[in-house]
């Protein structure tokens, strides 16, 4: 059977030529990707059939999983005034010499209904050229007002079941919104959907807030506050946006918070003296202990996925570079070896990959590279950008850029970690310090 698939692993950071989509005359078809650029798969969405009830909210829905699908910049979406064949009912048989005559690759359909304040949504995917349906088709049911998430599951399962990867479009970021002028920005958090949505502000702007951080199962918020005079970090619960802060020592400052993967501790920078160190804490007891000891300026700590190791940042070497230690401490090995400075390190997900924000030659950079600090690539230049964080699939990349001068604002987008793709992400008001959530 031919499948319709799209290899993706060399998106992480490969170093080859680029190569055209290949049509295998049998077996699977395949778009093999080369440095990230590709023509994107020609896929045909029409609009979701009404089955009840919903016929606006059929178009909306079918619209967001477009907007989703299209946005990865994978996927281009066949004009709905070229298609030869219309689907009226979710029944009907696929008609796909009507679809291949149009040049579609994938072909999504499905139905909506309505009933009270429940909205359900059912879709299949086919493979147009080998003719047969991709997996089984799936019914998904939610609230009327969680209808967006509805229809980023059916673009998460379209997404997982074409590229092999899992998806990333039911999730949220938690950030940092900004208003007012340049030199008085007021600063409070906000959560939305990781395309710009649902905007839910966590907390008031009475305080300055900085460097919010998900939780791993996306239910709790740490961040740094300046709410008594001096930086605390903060641990919110999502839900109730109920805050208390955690403990620190006498005159301890403590900042750059980033839990442990099992979300029951955290790691965080602290300056007590004229040390600025990195400790771990037991959220539970409150409990902290040193992980590093010396006077060299160290922080922006980050796990690997299976939290045997830290990555951070250090001037021990007398700049700013990149290190990676054992998570209980130890001696640390420096991973970042190129001109400039480097900083805020994320490690991915998927374990494979180091984010980093890097300043050199009067230009900030959001780059990757591996754990070992090999084949590095910078994403992304600019006045300033700053603060990656990973998608839940380790695929793409959102972080914060600043545009230059007194009226200058910051704002939140995303790139792949080929360097392609860059786009805004829409916020209500400047945004900073982005966190992408778990999937829902």
């Amino acid at each position: 059977m031919r499948l319709l698939r799209i290899f993706l692993g060399a998106l992480a950071v490969a170093a080859a030529s680029i190569a055209a989509p290949a049509f295998a005359q049998d077996g699977p078809l395949r778009i093999d990707i080369t440095e990230g650029v590709i023509e994107p798969i020609p896929i045909a969405l029409p609009v979701f059939v009404d089955e009840g009830g919903g016929g606006d909210m059929a178009q909306r829905l079918t619209q967001v999983v477009a907007d989703d699908l299209t946005g990865t910049g994978l996927f281009r979406r066949i004009p709905q005034d070229a298609f030869i064949s219309s689907v009226t009912s979710f029944s009907s048989p696929v008609q796909y010499a009507d679809w291949k005559a149009i040049n579609a690759q994938a072909l999504v359909t499905g139905a909506v209904s309505v009933s009270g304040d429940r909205v359900s949504v059912k879709f299949r995917l086919y493979d147009v050229f080998s003719g047969t349906e991709m997996g089984e088709g799936m019914q998904l049911a939610a609230p009327t007002d969680g209808w967006r998430r509805l229809a980023h599951k059916v673009a998460d399962q379209v997404y997982s079941r074409i590229t092999g990867e899992s998806g990333y479009f039911d999730s949220r970021v938690v950030f940092v919104s900004e208003s007012g002028p340049k030199d008085q920005r007021a600063k409070r958090l906000a959560i939305m959907d990781y395309d710009g949505a649902n905007v839910q502000y966590l907390t008031g702007s009475g305080s300055i807030v900085l460097a919010p951080r998900f939780s791993p199962s996306g239910d709790r918020v740490i961040y740094t506050s300046y709410e008594s005079g001096s930086p605390r970090i903060h641990l919110l619960n999502v839900g109730d946006t109920q805050s208390r802060v955690l403990p620190a020592q006498q005159g301890e400052m403590s900042f750059a918070p980033r839990f442990t993967p099992n979300g029951q501790g955290l790691l965080y920078s602290a300056i007590s003296g004229s040390n600025t160190d990195i400790y771990r804490m037991d959220i539970a007891t409150g409990q902290a202990s040193p992980l590093t000891s010396g006077p060299a300026i160290e922080t922006a700590p980050s796990f690997s996925p299976d939290g045997s190791q830290i990555v951070f940042e250090s001037d021990r070497s007398g700049t700013q570079q990149l290190y990676v230690m054992p998570a209980g401490g130890g001696e640390p090995t420096r991973i970042s070896f190129g001109p400039g400075r480097y900083g805020t390190p994320v490690w991915s997900p998927r374990g494979d990959l180091i984010a980093f924000t890097k300043q050199n030659g009067g230009r900030f950079h959001i780059g990757v590279m591996r754990t070992d600090g090999s084949e590095e690539r910078l994403l992304t230049a600019s006045f300033l950008d700053e603060g990656p964080t990973w998608a839940p699939n380790g695929r793409v990349i959102m972080f914060a850029r600043e545009t230059q001068g007194a009226s200058g604002a910051s704002s939140l987008y995303t790139v792949d970690v080929s360097g392609r793709n860059l786009k805004p992400v829409p916020t209500p008001a400047g945004a900073s310090d982005p966190s992408w959530g778990p999937l829902q």
